[in-house]
């Protein structure tokens, strides 16, 4: 097949550190390429990839908040794809909103992956009344759960994220003692709540994350009071090398979070390491971790004190089964089998 896959343009393909989107769209754009499917990605410059690169910007633009309010320049890049589509079978968008206009009649079809929320109160309601504009497209869900917030709008499958397991070595006996969170530094993601959790059961917490210039009023007032280099530790964005080993040896990963996540990707990078997860009962986290097996799922009625004995049952988790649950679910050729067949239904349609 002939297949265009049209990433944002704010960072590379794949990213250089933080950039779950970004991630995915390189494992898809190598594996389709793998199968043998000629496939041109749209993307930023910097990207690094066996498909064919298209880019309309030299260099990615920037994963700021203020970037990210700029309507016009990702236009630019949605545009040059939608401009050739007549010479792919499908194309794939991944995550923006402005993609879905100039969509409807491109006798190409195309179709379009969220990795964000679709949650009333978690996006804003001009985002949610452009995908009911354009309900009749076709969407491919990245949890179940996703679904449920717009459950209107026509899917045409539903394809879980995945990793390059190979890259995530499997630790049987950690070294470290401590609790590990990790996470882009907003408050629904639930730095401080971990934190909470950490001191509540004498554990010292490692945290690891990419700030945002509009979080960073939040990291400033809320979090870095909190951090003293002995019992809360802050290493801000790391390498992967330096990711694996935080992760491999930790006891658990903390993973708070306040919103209705699509997916997750640390909970699976987490499970991959064999390190259990610890965390609430919302948005996509009950069907990414299997509770009582790969770690814990806990009411968010419960709050701290819930997550608190939850850590405290982390030694009933056979961190074997949280490598083979990964391997089983998200490996990388899954999804990628699963989105060729979803491409093969559309175009057959």
């Amino acid at each position: 097949m002939r297949i265009a896959l049209l990433a944002p343009p704010y960072l590379p393909v794949p990213p250089k550190a933080y950039g779950g989107t970004e991630k995915i769209v390189s494992l898809l754009a190598e594996g389709l390429v793998r199968r043998g499917h000629d496939v041109t990605l749209f993307a930023a410059g910097d990207s690094i990839t066996k498909a064919r690169l298209v880019s309309t910007f030299p260099q990615s633009l920037g994963n700021s908040g203020l970037k990210k309010s700029d309507a016009l320049e990702p236009l630019l890049q949605y545009e040059a794809c939608y401009r050739r589509a007549k010479e792919f079978d499908i194309i794939h968008s991944h995550g923006q909103y402005y993609s879905l206009f100039g969509a409807r009649n491109l006798g190409t079809p195309v179709v379009f992956t969220w990795h964000g929320s679709f949650y009333s109160g978690e996006v804003p309601e001009e985002k949610r009344d452009t995908l009911r504009a354009f309900a009749d497209l076709s969407f491919v869900s990245i949890s179940n759960n996703q679904r449920l917030a717009l459950p209107n709008l026509h899917y045409v499958g539903t394809v879980y994220n995945s990793l390059d397991i190979a890259e995530y070595p499997f630790v049987e006996t950690p070294t470290g003692d401590y609790l590990l969170w990790i996470g882009r530094m907003s408050p629904k993601k639930g730095a401080l709540e971990a934190i909470e959790v950490a001191k509540k059961v004498g554990m010292r917490l490692q945290m690891a994350a990419a700030i945002d210039p509009i979080d960073q009023p939040y990291f400033d007032k809320e979090i870095r009071p909190l951090i003293d280099g002995v019992h809360v530790v802050f290493h801000g964005e790391l390498t992967h090398q330096m990711l694996m080993t935080l992760y491999g040896n930790a006891k658990a990963v903390l993973y708070p979070i306040s919103w209705h996540e699509p997916f997750g990707l640390v909970m699976i990078e987490s499970m991959a390491c064999g390190t259990p997860v610890v965390a609430y009962d919302i948005g996509s986290v009950p069907e990414v971790v299997d509770d009582g097996v790969t770690g814990f799922v806990i009411d968010t009625y419960a709050g701290i004190d819930g997550l608190a004995r939850a850590v405290s049952r982390i030694g009933e988790i056979d961190r074997a089964a949280c490598r083979k649950r990964v391997e089983k679910l998200y490996h990388k050729d899954r999804m990628v089998a699963d989105y060729e067949a979803v491409y093969k239904n559309v175009v057959g349609k």
